[in-house]
């Protein structure tokens, strides 16, 4: 049977989602255990307003909490209590088969690579989201792992970022594209120009460069760069898409004609937004660790936490970790790059 640990505290909604979700989550999936870890008193009053299996789900206690206000390694080492290092603790010594937390991302990611480790031959780990787009969703890989990066780092993200979409949403050789200023080969910082060949030598199908404005388009599967660019990119998509939603509304409400139109195109205009949201494919694994390490977005719902749950299932049924080392151990090309 699968155990996944659900960090309990981390998140906007955290406990009471958290543990929703995780009651949800084994109604929906028959073979898998969930461990809340957290405020033992508190889970355990928020469970007595629910039925469910009492052998599939079981609490653990941690007595502190790291919060986004916290030093992220300086936490992890002096947080010894916190359910987030005791929960990745207890991936590490495999008492678990994945982690889940919509805490602190600066204390996962560093305990990601800090506590579990990385699986051999991966240079560094890469947070990689979901991002929807006009054909579907792409894997932004990395967006917040490492801010300062090598070629060799990104061959590595986009081999990992085409496995993990392969696999786990069933995208068969997924298109590859590098973060640049222009689509031309001889554009880009030192980077990006030192990583294009490299990724012309792999077998992976790589199309070249891509502009940030095309992205949303959905002209790739797997877009790579450094966490730096990555997570401005995320965080400028997730703005503007929350504003444009704000906007639409605003405008629709502003008089009588507009409130009429928006009662004809409700169900088709709710239809259209609900692609732009990623919620229901889950978070954002930490590729390349040891372990199935999930980043669930801060204000996550029950909803999100059993999507996580269900991703969780399909990483692990795929055995994601294992197909990574072997594609990277047997890849000379990329092996030469590290």
């Amino acid at each position: 049977m699968l155990k996944i640990v659900l960090d309990a505290m981390g998140g906007d909604n955290a406990p009471y989602e958290i543990v929703k979700g995780a009651v949800l989550g084994i109604q929906q999936l028959e073979h898998m255990k969930v461990i809340l870890v957290g405020d033992e008193s508190k889970i355990k009053d928020i469970l007595k307003d629910f039925t469910y299996d009492t052998e599939r789900i079981e609490v653990v206690n941690a007595s502190e909490i790291i919060d986004n206000h916290d030093a992220p390694v300086v936490a992890i080492r002096k947080k010894k209590d916190s359910s987030l290092v005791k929960g990745l603790t207890m991936l590490k010594d495999k008492q678990a088969d994945a982690f889940i937390s919509a805490g602190s991302t600066g204390a996962l990611l560093a305990g990601g690579t800090l506590i579990v480790g990385r699986i051999p031959g991966i240079e560094r780990p890469a947070l990689a989201p979901l991002l929807p787009t006009k054909k579907g969703m792409t894997l932004l890989i990395d967006c917040g792992a490492n801010v300062d990066s090598k070629a060799s780092y990104l061959v590595q993200y986009a081999t990992m970022g085409s496995i993990y979409l392969e696999n786990v949403l069933g995208i068969s050789n997924p298109k590859v594209a590098l973060v640049n200023i222009g689509s031309e080969e001889s554009k880009g910082n030192a980077l990006v120009k030192e990583t294009f060949p490299l990724l012309q030598q792999t077998n992976l199908n790589f199309t070249g460069n891509i502009e940030a404005r095309d992205i949303l388009y959905g002209d790739a599967d797997v877009v790579v760069c450094d966490a730096f660019v990555g997570n401005v990119i995320l965080k400028l998509t997730e703005g503007l898409s929350s504003l444009l939603i704000q906007e639409i509304k605003v405008g629709l409400m502003s008089n009588t004609i507009s409130k009429l139109g928006a009662l004809l195109i409700k169900k088709t205009l709710k239809k259209t937004l609900k692609k732009f949201l990623t919620s229901e494919y889950g978070g954002a694994p930490l590729l390349g660790v040891n372990g199935l390490v999930i980043k669930a977005h801060g204000n996550t719902d029950h909803k999100n936490i059993v999507a996580c749950l269900v991703q969780s299932q399909k990483f692990y049924d795929q055995k994601i970790n294992q197909k990574i080392q072997e594609k990277l151990g047997n890849e000379q090309d990329i092996k030469e790059g590290i």
